[in-house]
């Protein structure tokens, strides 16, 4: 893979295309009423998400659709694994708070991260959205897209499922732990 050009080859994309398709089928009740050949002819027509799609499933995302804009006729694909992606924990939530650590800082942050791959972490409303079709975070933590105030005054939010509960909470945004990771989705 060329990370420069952001594309896959010929032979990575019918991999990813396929394993797509299968996941697709396994779980309809993500999707009802879609269709895979609309949605593969839209990842066919762009490489460079097909290419952001590989980097979400290389990490431990497992994504898979879970809707369709209508008015702008994209599908929306989120991170779908059980658990927060193992490729993506013991990350701070974003540039400023790595930086803010004075040690042990980790390797990286959530927000960088997500823009090397091409995509966006999670909201809180897109995060009750995608366990309304599952569980998701049982024994895991997801770091989401933090309002600007919250951000302003040193916090950044996260999400899991606990007693048949979505919970948000809040941590400092320097913090990072290895059973936290973040979600992300993909307009196609």
């Amino acid at each position: 893979m060329n990370n420069d050009q952001k594309e896959l080859s010929a032979e990575q994309c019918e991999e990813l295309i396929k394993l797509l398709k299968m996941r697709f089928a396994t779980n309809m009740n993500r999707h009802e009423g879609m269709e895979w050949t609309k949605v593969q002819a839209k990842l066919e027509a762009n490489p460079t998400k097909l290419w952001s799609l590989d980097e979400m499933e290389s990490t431990g995302g497992e994504p898979d659709v879970i809707g369709y804009d209508q008015k702008t006729n994209e599908y929306l694909f989120y991170d779908c694994s059980a658990e927060s992606p193992k490729g993506r924990r013991s990350v701070c939530y974003d540039r400023e708070a790595w930086e803010a650590r004075k040690e042990h800082k980790p390797e990286n942050t959530a927000l960088d991260m997500a823009a090397e791959m091409g995509i966006e972490i999670l909201t809180e409303e897109q995060y009750r959205e995608l366990q309304k079709v599952g569980e998701f975070d049982l024994k895991t933590s997801s770091w989401l897209a933090t309002p600007s105030d919250i951000r302003k005054l040193g916090g950044a939010i996260f999400g899991d499922r606990r007693y048949d509960t979505v919970f948000v909470y809040h941590n400092g945004a320097q913090s990072y732990y290895a059973a936290r990771a973040f979600r992300g989705s993909l307009r196609v």
